[in-house]
């Protein structure tokens, strides 16, 4: 055991390079991915819970659903011929997978606000833009920012497949192991891409008591 961890240590210092950047890439197109997915679902899921249009919220989650579902290869598979190899078509499939989750958790967040509370807000003159920022968004921040920890885990972990289409990441590592039955280079990329998704996930829990605590403290935001 000694001798193999003494093995590992020299490897990891001779493919030191390599495995920066294969890490590198992986937050990359992981945060671009998660990013895209929050401006676009975040809002999408603020706007369906106010719409009083019942067919429209299930077509939009049944879109959503569906992009869900698809699996993560076959997605792959389909963007090639329209986006071509690289970090575009991996970054454009793991924003589709995002949408849902984060979609889901804001609707969900917005739609638990106590309609009393709301009521009261209006009462007191309170505009439709000061209920959302002062009242909504504060009461709702917890549902979103589980949304935004649990896609950040998926798309760390579908990211490893991204290298199957030349936008390299952590999947790099993984993959170049098996190829040569190198077992280092699989538990490197492995052992990152777990390491990765528990730090972003403790990071975004961090943020979420953060600003919950600073919403808690000011009482015009989540109180009437």
């Amino acid at each position: 055991m000694m001798e193999w961890l003494s093995d590992y240590g020299a490897f990891l210092t001779s493919r030191q390079e390599d495995i920066l950047i294969a890490l590198r890439d992986h937050i990359y197109i992981s945060a671009i991915s998660i990013i895209l997915g929050a401006i676009v679902a975040i809002p999408v899921g603020i706007w369906l819970a106010g719409s009083r249009i019942g067919w429209l919220n299930s077509t939009v989650f049944t879109v959503a659903n569906v992009l869900q579902t698809i699996p993560s290869l076959a997605l792959l598979a389909i963007l090639i011929p329209l986006l071509g190899i690289g970090r575009t078509p991996a970054v454009f499939a793991l924003f589709l997978y995002s949408i849902m989750p984060i979609m889901r958790n804001t609707y969900s967040g917005f739609k638990a606000v106590d309609p009393n509370v709301m009521e009261a807000a209006r009462g007191m003159g309170y505009s439709r833009l000061q209920r959302l920022l002062r009242i909504q968004l504060p009461l709702s921040f917890p549902y979103i920012m589980s949304g935004l920890r649990v896609t950040t885990v998926y798309i760390i972990s579908w990211a490893t497949l991204a290298t199957l289409i030349g936008a390299g990441g952590l999947g790099q590592l993984i993959f170049s192991g098996l190829g040569v039955n190198k077992k280092e280079l699989i538990v490197t990329g492995a052992i990152l891409a777990v390491i990765l998704a528990l730090a972003a996930d403790f990071l975004l829990g961090l943020a979420e008591r953060w600003v919950t605590a600073k919403t808690r403290s000011t009482p015009a935001s989540g109180t009437v």
